[in-house]
């Protein structure tokens, strides 16, 4: 179970890796713009030292066709290191894209995935991840966790070396019935993966233990007083 966050805030980042385990970071277009980094390669170098070679960098192309998807993929391998994901959408084109560099070794994710053939697809070209984009499949109607379920036991009945990395998710419960229905990994934004400690339960309780015992050694008496 892997728990990456979607996001290039460099503070954010900083905080997210300091208190959660968190194990990647995932970026797509999108996801840039609301930082609007000005030398988006130095940013991203920033995002590298901050997390680590022991953590995963997921970094999106943005052409349409494959032989320029692979030249850019090229690029962000030159400025940053060769062990970024590229993340490649999953279209004609993209899936070509996916053959080409995992041909020449390079690590891939497979994203916006709507679809179990799409999935089944990206599995077959030798992508590493796959990002089935959850809440965004639900809103078209369909079932998110039955293609997570499929695709997860079609990895492990034919024993491919592939993680899906459920995507898209608007509360945790959508993360925690992803991870349920087979997902090895999931990437959200950090503000919905903090909303699982804006519990008033979790409060009171550490509230109630500290009561009790300060009502043995002293108000403000902390163990290190002792």
């Amino acid at each position: 179970m892997e728990f990456i966050i979607d996001t290039v805030d460099l503070n954010e980042i900083k905080d997210a890796v300091e208190h959660m385990p968190i194990v990647g970071v995932t970026s797509n277009p999108s996801i840039v713009k609301k930082t609007s980094p000005k030398n988006f390669f130095d940013h991203m170098r920033a995002i590298r030292e901050i997390i680590g070679k022991e953590r995963s960098l997921h970094i999106q192309v943005i052409s349409k066709t494959a032989d320029e998807m692979v030249k850019e993929a090229h690029r962000i391998h030159e400025e940053i290191d060769d062990e970024v994901f590229i993340k490649v959408p999953v279209s004609y084109e993209g899936l070509k894209a996916i053959k080409m560099l995992k041909a020449e070794g390079y690590p891939v994710t497979a994203t916006a995935v709507y679809d179990e053939m799409q999935a089944l697809m990206a599995l077959a070209a030798g992508a590493d991840y796959i990002a089935p984009y959850v809440n965004r499949i639900g809103n078209l109607g369909n079932d998110p966790y039955e293609l997570i379920a499929n695709v997860s036991d079609r990895i492990d009945h034919d024993g491919y070396d592939c993680k899906i990395v459920a995507a898209s998710f608007k509360g945790v419960r959508q993360i925690r019935e992803a991870l349920d229905s087979g997902a090895q990994a999931i990437t959200a934004p950090v503000e919905i993966l903090k909303q699982v400690f804006k519990n008033p339960s979790i409060d009171k309780a550490v509230d109630d233990f500290n009561a009790d015992w300060y009502s043995m050694y002293g108000e403000g008496v902390g163990i290190c007083d002792l």
